[in-house]
C-alpha cells in the first residue's frame, strides 16, 4: 500500500450495507492511513467490492480468507500483516459502525502523549469518564459490566474496558508475542491479547468512546462462542499465572 505509518484493520463477514460509507468515514477523519479488509469469504460480495475499490485508492485492500475462521484469527491476522510491512502502529475495529470512526483521531494520538510516557496499546473505551453505550438494552449493559469485572479480576487486567476491540497497538510490542500461544479465536481474543501483552510489560492507555449498536446488518454474537470466551478467561486467570 501507501507510505502511512498506521494501518487500519477491520475483519468482515458480509459488510456491503456498511463497509462503503465505513471506508470514506474512516479516510475523512485519518486521511494518512492504510487501510486493510479482512474478509472472510463474504457471500455478499464485500471481498470483491473492496478490491474493486483498491484500483481507484492504493490505501485500500483485500485479504481474503476461505471462510468464517473466527474474529481473533482476522485480528491476529491484520497484526502479522502489520508486522511484515513495517507499520508503526495498527489500529483495529469493528465494521457495523459501533466503533464510531470520529475517534480514530483521539486514540492514535493517546499512542504518543506530550505529557505522558508513550503507551503500548490505547482502548477506544465504554467504560472511562466520557465514554458509554448506546442502543443496548439494559441486561445487556450489565452483562458487558460483570465480563468486564470478570476478566479484570481474573487477569489480573488494569484497564477497565478489556472486552472492546476498537484499539490501537504499537507494532514492535506486538511483533514480541507469540502468537502461535494465544488460544482464543472468538471473543475472549480481546481480554487474552491484553493478558500477553501485560505480562510482556506493555503499557495500557484508554480513551472514552460512545459504542453504538449495530445499525444495520445481522450481529455476529453466538451463544456459544460467549460461553466459550469465559471458559478461557476463566482457565487464562486460574493455570496462566
Amino acid at each position: 500500500m501507501g507510505n502511512a505509518e498506521t494501518l487500519v484493520t477491520v475483519a468482515t463477514y458480509n459488510e456491503m450495507e456498511n463497509l462503503p460509507q465505513l471506508v470514506e468515514d474512516i479516510f475523512r477523519f485519518v486521511p494518512n492511513v492504510d487501510l486493510l479488509v479482512i474478509d472472510d469469504h463474504s457471500p455478499d460480495g464485500t471481498g470483491d467490492w473492496v478490491d474493486r475499490k483498491r484500483t481507484e485508492d492504493p490505501r485500500v485492500a483485500c485479504l481474503h480468507r476461505p471462510g468464517k475462521l473466527g474474529l481473533g484469527t482476522a485480528t491476529v491476522a491484520g497484526m502479522r500483516y502489520a508486522i511484515e510491512h513495517g507499520y508503526r502502529y495498527v489500529l483495529n475495529m469493528d465494521a457495523d459502525f459501533s466503533h464510531p470512526p470520529k475517534y480514530l483521531p483521539a486514540l492514535l494520538a493517546g499512542m504518543d502523549p506530550p505529557d505522558g510516557p508513550p503507551v503500548d496499546v490505547m482502548i477506544g473505551s465504554r467504560y472511562v469518564a466520557g465514554g458509554g453505550v448506546e442502543g443496548w438494552p439494559r441486561h445487556r449493559q450489565w452483562m458487558s459490566r460483570a465480563v468486564n469485572l470478570y476478566a479484570r479480576c481474573l487477569l489480573r487486567l488494569r484497564p477497565h474496558d478489556c472486552s472492546g476491540a476498537f484499539r490501537c497497538y504499537r507494532t514492535a510490542t506486538l511483533a514480541r508475542l507469540d502468537f502461535g500461544a494465544i488460544r482464543s479465536r472468538g471473543y475472549s481474543f480481546q481480554e487474552e491479547i491484553l493478558w500477553r501483552l501485560k505480562r510482556l510489560g506493555a503499557r495500557f492507555g484508554e480513551s472514552p468512546i460512545v459504542f453504538v449498536d449495530r445499525q444495520r446488518g445481522v450481529s455476529k454474537i453466538d451463544g456459544g462462542e460467549a460461553l466459550a470466551a469465559l471458559r478461557i478467561i476463566f482457565s487464562l486467570g486460574l493455570f496462566g499465572r
